[in-house]
């Protein structure tokens, strides 16, 4: 099979090194530029301000990422991550309700993200074909005005500019990315839906007090919006500590009052709906300092509208879409776009640019229905500011109803499970019978619609 030359990964990120792992399959070389050092372990990375809270693999995510890395979900395993079983061992408070929990067929594994992509990154460097170049910054796109093509990009800083030359150049460097400031500096329009949340996040690594009581490895407790804005969860992960990630939207959470101790950190849990995380949490011992994250807006750059996109370039992971971290979508939505792109690769007889073209037009078809979803949720408070999807009063309502009813049906939380985890369609939810069971248990015992 004849290979392509060489690619070039702007980013070494989680998306960055699925998209290098793909690329692998069908270049003769594949770049990765890396702007952080070196990690000589499964530690918190500079440039993944985020990497500290608490991260989810949904399950669509974690067969994909199996699929692309066989025998990776062992590594995490043996390593020290804490597999589960997704209905029995999670706790959790959702819309003013516990759902169901029972043993069931899922299965999925807590680690932090730093472990996750730890060993990514050594399946990665394993690959002949693949080198991960560390500290190196890109400064910006090498560029064919005539035939409107990325052509390779240069590094360095001061007077010291290399360039690579590649026949394909992907962008992964997240939602302040190379590429969109490229565009605005050069007028290329790309539509982008921006949707203001105003999130913030704190989280500190814990030890909790022996248990022998304890029925849960994770334990959640969401907001009921719109007058509830805080949120939180305690994960078990490797190394038996715990994450403790606090979220608040529309910057319901002061930063500074929670930043004066460990004790202020324990005391935000007395704001959530339920006070079980504060009862977890009052005789912990911390282990870390508090870490903090802003998301002021989730962004979705339209890449497959734009009419005069460059050649030679592909977008993917948070350089087209930062979705709210709050549903733990990200790192699976990354998996998917790889799988879309291996299956594109495999083609070999398709020119390099039709790739990237049905790239982008796939990934928009993976982060359409998710990013519905999502907004749909986030509108819930009236401060949200963006783009109203149609019908959304109607799709609020059947989602509150679907929510509520998976705290008592195992049939529509098995459904809402397979939705969530982004395994089927979220027409999955509209079936006649689920539609039925909705529809009965709602305006049965004079219960109203809510």
């Amino acid at each position: 099979m004849k290979r392509r030359e060489k690619a070039v990964v702007i980013g070494g990120g989680i998306s960055g090194k699925l998209a290098a792992r793909v690329l692998a399959d069908s270049f003769k070389e594949v770049i990765i530029l890396e702007r952080d050092s070196k990690a000589h372990g499964p530690f918190p990375r500079k440039g993944v301000p985020q990497g500290e809270h608490i991260h989810a693999l949904l399950f669509a995510g974690a067969n994909g990422l199996e699929e692309l890395f066989p025998g990776i979900t062992e590594r995490f395993n043996r390593s020290g991550a804490v597999k589960i079983n997704a209905t029995q061992d999670i706790a959790w408070f959702h819309h003013g309700v516990w759902k169901l929990r029972f043993n069931g067929d899922y299965t999925t594994i807590l680690q932090t993200r730093p472990h996750l992509e730890w060993h990514i990154e050594q399946y990665v460097k394993s690959i002949p074909n693949v080198s991960l170049q560390y500290s190196q910054m890109v400064r910006n796109l090498l560029y064919n005005e005539e035939e409107n093509r990325i052509t390779g990009v240069e590094i360095g800083e001061g007077n010291t500019i290399t360039t690579i030359h590649a026949d394909l150049v992907v962008d992964a460097s997240g939602v302040s990315s190379l590429s969109s400031r490229w565009f605005t500096k050069r007028e290329v329009y790309i539509p982008v839906e921006k949707v203001k949340i105003d999130l913030r996040y704190v989280t500190k690594t814990l030890e909790l007090p022996d248990n022998p009581d304890k029925d849960w490895a994770i334990k959640l407790v969401y907001p009921n919006p719109p007058f509830e804005k805080i949120g939180g969860g305690i994960s078990r992960v490797e190394g038996n500590r715990y994450l403790v990630t606090f979220m608040g939207y529309h910057n319901e959470i002061n930063e500074k009052e929670v930043m004066k101790s460990d004790d202020s950190f324990i005391e935000i849990a007395r704001k959530l709906p339920k006070l079980d995380l504060y009862h977890e949490l009052k005789y912990a011992t911390a282990l870390s300092s508090t870490s903090t994250f802003r998301v002021p807006n989730i962004t979705w750059r339209r890449v497959d509208k734009v009419k005069n996109m460059p050649k030679g370039l592909l977008m993917i992971g948070d350089t087209v879409c930062r979705i709210d971290p709050f549903f733990g979508q990200g790192m699976s939505i990354a998996v998917l776009e790889a799988l879309a792109l291996k299956k594109l690769l495999t083609n070999q007889s398709k020119p390099t640019q039709n790739i990237i073209d049905r790239f982008h037009q796939d990934a928009g078809k993976i982060i359409s229905p998710i990013w519905n979803m999502v907004i749909t949720e986030d509108f819930r408070y009236p401060d949200t500011i963006g783009k109203k999807p149609a019908g959304l009063s109607f799709q609020q309502w059947y989602a509150k109803n679907i929510f509520l009813l998976s705290s008592e049906n195992k049939d529509v939380y098995h459904a809402f499970i397979r939705v969530m985890h982004l395994l089927g369609p979220t027409s999955t939810l509209m079936h006649p019978g689920i539609i039925k069971r909705m529809l009965k248990w709602t305006f049965s015992n004079d219960r109203k619609p809510i």
